[in-house]
């Protein structure tokens, strides 16, 4: 008779553990259905491999060291991260064992941090961990958001449908993060070009100018005076300054970014800027319907899991990036908590649109408080492709009218004097 140990659940959902004597797994897994559990998880203890983790092994220690520590230093990406979750969920769908299942994607997986991430799940599970329980353990990895649901999946028995949901959520939030990056793109690109080629202009072309005109002695109008000095700020000619000016235009926006960085890292810095951006013209319209896609997708995602309402909302809230609401979901987690509604607070906080309210006040007094969310989400993701789509085919044209205005200025500044100076020699040749 071989000693096994199980994870089950009882007729409540509740996991459970312990060990059972039998002569094989099949046998395991009857006498621990006689008791009335449902297993998820029965391996054979084995003596050797219990003396060589009482000794603590080195070989043990060594491997255990090697998985969870080569490759750590760079980030899981969230693409990586999809495609695990849609892989288990299909794992468990077909009705593998857990274990097997994260060995399996453990063996195919590219190494790198997932890689070495899998190995140490594994490991726990193997030693009796919940999968929630080693998922949490990797934080940068797996998010609250993922552990929760998870958890909800183990208690519920219905871990596969809940990694089914997870994974779709995931993909969806992929695919608008996709759009919104895609139609920044191209004006990235076209500014960057633009900006290039107008230095490369005030630093080579407009000295020749200048030369030019030194030459002829012709007087020069005040906007060609201007356009000489940035030129000549640019490269760096004038008297005294020791770095020429395109290094400042080339370092302003890594500058920026940093700064901005820095400032959202303390609280009232964050605060002014995700105000600032919701009040931005445009794109202000999109990060809101953007936000409000997010976190009525991610809320309904977490209650449909089974997850309690209240600590569904601190997820979210902690999860949404954005603190205006982040504001708005604190104040509706304390009014539920209150025995208060969910719109009520969302109304007054004025962040969202009167539709979504009306949808959520909707799903409280129905009961499908969950199905309305995703409804709006779905709703919110249409207006996003639609606000993504208004903010190209208005960027286009202002980036068209901003570049020809600049080159149109150039142009003008350098071709006056040109004028002039034809005029002159013409006059000359007259006399």
């Amino acid at each position: 008779m071989a000693t096994f140990a199980y994870e089950a659940l009882n007729a409540a959902g509740k996991p459970q553990k312990g060990t059972v004597e039998a002569a094989s797994s099949e046998e395991a897994i009857q006498r621990i259905k006689a008791q009335g559990y449902f297993p998820t998880l029965v391996k054979e203890q084995k003596a050797s491999k219990k003396t060589a983790a009482e000794a603590g092994g080195d070989g043990a220690a060594k491997k255990k060291k090697k998985r969870s520590g080569g490759g750590s230093m760079g980030r899981v990406s969230q693409k990586q991260l999809t495609l695990f979750t849609r892989q288990l969920s299909t794992l468990q769908d077909a009705g593998l064992p857990l274990l097997r299942s994260l060995q399996i994607l453990e063996q195919q997986a590219k190494p790198g941090r997932m890689k070495n991430i899998l190995g140490a799940v594994c490991e726990d599970v193997e030693g009796g961990t919940s999968l929630s329980e080693a998922l949490a353990k990797h934080p940068r990895a797996f998010n609250r958001l993922y552990t929760k649901m998870v958890a909800a999946g183990e208690i519920g028995g219905v871990l596969d449908i809940i990694l089914q949901r997870l994974a779709e959520f995931m993909e969806k939030a992929q695919r608008l993060k996709r759009k919104i990056v895609g139609a920044l793109v191209y004006p990235a690109v076209v500014v960057f070009v633009a900006v290039a080629i107008v230095t490369f202009i005030m630093w080579f072309i407009i000295p020749k100018f200048q030369e030019i005109f030194a030459d002829f002695g012709v007087p020069l109008p005040s906007i060609t005076r201007w356009l000489i000095n940035v030129s000549s700020w640019v490269a760096g000619n004038n008297v005294g300054q020791t770095i020429p000016g395109a290094i400042y235009i080339l370092l302003t926006p890594f500058l920026l970014v940093v700064l901005v960085k820095l400032a959202r890292k303390a609280t009232p810095g964050r605060a002014f800027f995700d105000i600032l951006t919701l009040w931005t013209p445009v794109f202000g319209t999109l990060v809101r319907k953007t936000t409000i896609a997010r976190f009525t997708r991610t809320l309904g995602t977490l209650i449909s899991a089974g997850v309690p309402i209240l600590e569904a909302i601190l997820i979210t809230r902690d999860t949404s990036g954005n603190y205006v609401f982040e504001k708005a979901l604190g104040k509706v987690h304390d009014s539920i908590r209150e025995g208060e509604s969910f719109a009520g607070p969302l109304r007054e906080s004025k962040v969202v649109d009167a539709i979504v309210v009306n949808m959520i006040d909707v799903g409280e007094e129905t009961g499908d408080l969950d199905a309305m969310l995703l409804k709006v989400a779905d709703n919110y993701d249409e207006e996003v492709d639609v606000a993504v789509a208004a903010l190209v085919s208005l960027i286009e044209p202002m980036l068209v009218v901003v570049l020809g205005g600049i080159v149109g200025t150039i142009v003008v500044a350098m071709f006056m004097p040109l004028v002039a100076m034809i005029e002159s020699l013409q006059g000359g040749n007259a006399v």
